[in-house]
């Protein structure tokens, strides 16, 4: 069997944030501590929580496995909107209108909070207020946008019908909310962070945990020590210790964003579309270069298909719409996806007495998460929020279902769960990998750049599903619970907390 290479992948694998923001360095933990707080997770949900728990007088440990902002946040497109879509047609319809204005409200004030913070801890994060457009190409469209236009404005969000939309392309007309913004986001998380060190409070990175434990105190253990704290935060977009049965009332979603030079200044808009196949639209200036942001193809990761050809797709309607001669960066990322539409932010469980958690941010976690964050802040200090009921972690919901979240893409694919093992003679090109069996077991195969092949359990340690290569991304993905591990297996992304483990020492001749 002969494994193609990247063919018509173009651009560096890799978030443009991550590889525009300069590296952290905080120490790993080696010892056992105490704090008021411990959070697990240094991306927006997290770090959020841990500052303002710091400034309402807390000490916080924040716990974080790899760096600030690898995680989903840094591989986010940088919009803080509160206009997510047409979430609030679809959040009236199946939770009424007051809820659909509470969660409008979250998110306004999830804006205004992180202006504030930006400002206030003199954050240089490439902060700017722009109007966000939801926007429609086709009749169809046009009236679900008008429909929600009306209706968000009715919620009292900033919102308003236009025609007027400043794109390249014609369109029939929008939903805009003024008053939004954008920023880098991995640049915002590190002002965070450098904000929540000290005084008391620290960030750990490269510390994975490994349990967490209810009790007064609470306890996190680790791979270098122990936090004891009177509370913990467990913010790691999948759950981290399940024990509110997540996986059973989100659907991990994968996305994808591609980023381009483009010519001319930055617009002071976003965009994304109502029309299928999904667009997403950011313009942004990264370290003195402009460039267009187009993100899209998000499906199940049970519904992989060509991600090759989903990276090809946008990089097209980049060129063709917006004038992209070029890409320089591709990325993916995974969302938990709530099934009725909600986040989730209070206690880890009904059982719970110390334990939080923040999940379920709906492909929307700079401001979701942010106000996730406030929420577990006033709970903590025990205060009351108006938002709390909304987010409630432990409201009943119901199981996740074939079909998905209501209003958000899943695009086709020619994915339909674990593919069997390959036999036989397999040519691995350079950067390529694929799954053999070897004496009865599934082994990943790949091929590094230099032509070496290394072997691992194929095996996920998550649940014991097979993970796939994943060649634009280079990685090996969990098709069952959306666990993604390094090529190296390292895990990269939960539900898994540990690496895959090295395969056989020796291959079968005719692997290479």
């Amino acid at each position: 069997m002969e494994i193609p290479g990247e063919g018509q992948l173009q651009g560096e694998a890799g978030s443009i944030w991550l590889a525009s923001a300069p590296q952290t360095g905080y120490p790993a933990l080696d010892t056992d501590i105490e704090a008021d707080v411990a959070v697990i997770g240094a991306g927006v949900a997290g770090l959020t929580a841990a500052l303002a728990l710091k400034r309402a007088g807390h000490t916080v440990a924040v716990i974080e496995a790899a760096r600030v902002g690898t995680g989903v946040t840094g591989h986010t497109t940088g919009k803080v909107t509160s206009l997510h879509r047409l979430a609030y047609t679809d959040l009236v319809r199946r939770h009424g209108t007051d809820t659909a204005r509470i969660y409008g409200q979250a998110n306004q004030a999830a804006i205004g909070h992180l202006q504030r913070v930006v400002a206030a801890e003199d954050i240089d994060c490439d902060f700017r207020v722009v109007a966000n457009y939801t926007y429609a190409e086709t009749d169809e469209a046009l009236e679900r946008v008008r429909a929600e236009a009306g209706l968000a404005a009715r919620l009292g969000l900033p919102s308003s019908f236009t025609t007027d939309v400043p794109l390249p392309f014609p369109v029939m007309g929008a939903v805009r909310f003024d008053g939004q913004a954008q920023i880098h986001a991995v640049k915002y998380l590190q002002g965070l962070a450098r904000a929540v060190q000290g005084d008391g409070s620290r960030v750990f990175e490269q510390t994975r945990a490994l349990a967490v434990r209810d009790g007064i105190p609470g306890v996190v253990d680790t791979e270098g020590g122990t936090v004891r704290a009177r509370d913990v935060i467990v913010a790691t977009n999948v759950p981290f210790g399940d024990q509110g049965l997540f996986e059973s009332r989100c659907q991990p979603h994968r996305s994808y964003i591609i980023a381009g030079p483009m010519d001319g200044p930055p617009l002071d808009a976003t965009f994304i579309s109502v029309d299928e196949p999904m667009r997403s639209i950011l313009t942004a200036s990264v370290n003195g270069e402009n460039y267009v942001l187009v993100g899209g193809e998000g499906h199940r990761v049970s519904g992989a298909g060509d991600t090759v050809g989903r990276y090809g797709r946008l990089a097209a309607f980049a060129r063709d719409r917006l004038g992209v001669r070029e890409v320089g960066y591709r990325w993916s990322t995974q969302d938990n996806m709530p099934v009725d539409g909600l986040p989730y932010a209070g206690l880890l469980s009904p059982d719970a007495a110390h334990v939080y958690v923040i999940t379920g941010l709906r492909k929307w976690g700079l401001t979701n998460g942010t106000a996730a964050a406030l929420i577990l802040t006033d709970a903590i200090s025990g205060r009351g929020n108006p938002w709390a009921t909304v987010f409630d972690s432990n409201r009943i919901t119901p199981a996740a279902s074939a079909d998905g979240v209501a209003d958000e893409e899943t695009t086709p694919s020619d994915a339909t769960g674990e593919a069997s093992p390959q036999r036989g003679k397999v040519t691995l090109a350079p950067g390529q990998g694929t799954v053999i069996e070897v004496d009865g077991e599934s082994t990943a195969v790949y091929k590094d750049t230099d032509g070496q092949v290394h072997s691992l359990s194929a095996i996920c340690t998550h649940l014991g599903c097979t993970v796939e290569f994943n060649p634009a991304d280079t990685t090996w993905d969990c098709p069952c619970h959306g666990s993604r591990f390094a090529a190296d297996g390292t895990v990269i992304h939960g539900p898994a907390n540990a690496n895959l483990p090295p395969g056989p020492e020796h291959l079968p001749e005719g692997i290479n």
